[in-house]
């Protein structure tokens, strides 16, 4: 695996190709998840986001800046967090991941999801990422995903580690960059991966002047293309 310092100087060349770069707001179709949708009395949710004039009519736009904001509005109103959780699976779908609407119908159908989300949702916010991780068994809702919604519901101060997203993506730039989870964690159990997976981009974030969500994204967005 690669050393702490040969890792922070092939992302600080990264960091200097793309630092301007932004993430954009995801597409979606919301006639492709309102048949899902609607047997859950949740197709409500497809209202979330904005209209595009440049998007194929019907389309919609929904951003990370949605996602905070209905986190904000959500209080403790256990319906208001099955809905973030529906609007985190559309927006960490796009228009790219078919199966997701489906995946999300039978999320919704699983009896164990309301306690999941509730009981996640207390454990991110307590940094106890490893407990979180170990929780969320609801059947549609794989590791890709339910990162997702740890990433989103994560409410603490910026100077905290909060939860970050860890996908196929972008597991792709962190073995490109000669980064191993395994290997960090010296175990093979996902749980404690995760864990130093967070760490260490917040340490490589810290160290480059940047979020942690960017860098994240930045990986994301990269998808193992690490060349800078």
């Amino acid at each position: 695996m690669a050393s702490q310092e040969d890792m922070l100087e092939r992302l600080r060349r990264l960091v200097e190709v793309h630092r301007g770069r932004r993430q954009a707001p995801v597409r979606f179709r919301p006639a492709t998840w309102r048949p899902w949708l609607e047997p859950h009395g949740v197709a409500h949710v497809l209202g979330l986001g904005a209209t595009d004039t440049t998007l194929t009519p019907g389309d919609r736009v929904i951003s990370r800046d949605d996602l905070a904001a209905a986190r904000q509005a959500l209080g403790d109103d256990p319906e208001a967090l099955r809905d973030l959780f529906v609007a985190v699976m559309i927006w960490g779908a796009g228009t790219t991941n078919g199966r997701a609407p489906r995946y999300t119908s039978v999320a919704l159908g699983d009896a164990r999801l309301p306690h999941v989300l509730e009981a996640t949702r207390r454990a991110v916010r307590v940094g106890e990422l490893t407990r979180a991780y170990t929780a969320f068994t609801v059947r549609g809702v794989r590791r890709s995903f339910f990162t997702k919604w740890f990433a989103t519901i994560d409410d603490r101060d910026a100077e905290c580690e909060r939860a970050l997203i860890l996908d196929a993506r972008v597991f792709r730039s962190l073995n490109a960059l000669g980064w191993s989870s395994r290997e960090a964690a010296s175990t093979r159990r996902w749980t404690a991966r995760y864990a130093a997976y967070v760490g260490a981009v917040h340490e490589w974030a810290g160290s480059l002047g940047v979020t942690a969500a960017w860098l994240e994204w930045l990986m994301f967005d990269l998808n193992g293309h690490v060349e800078a």
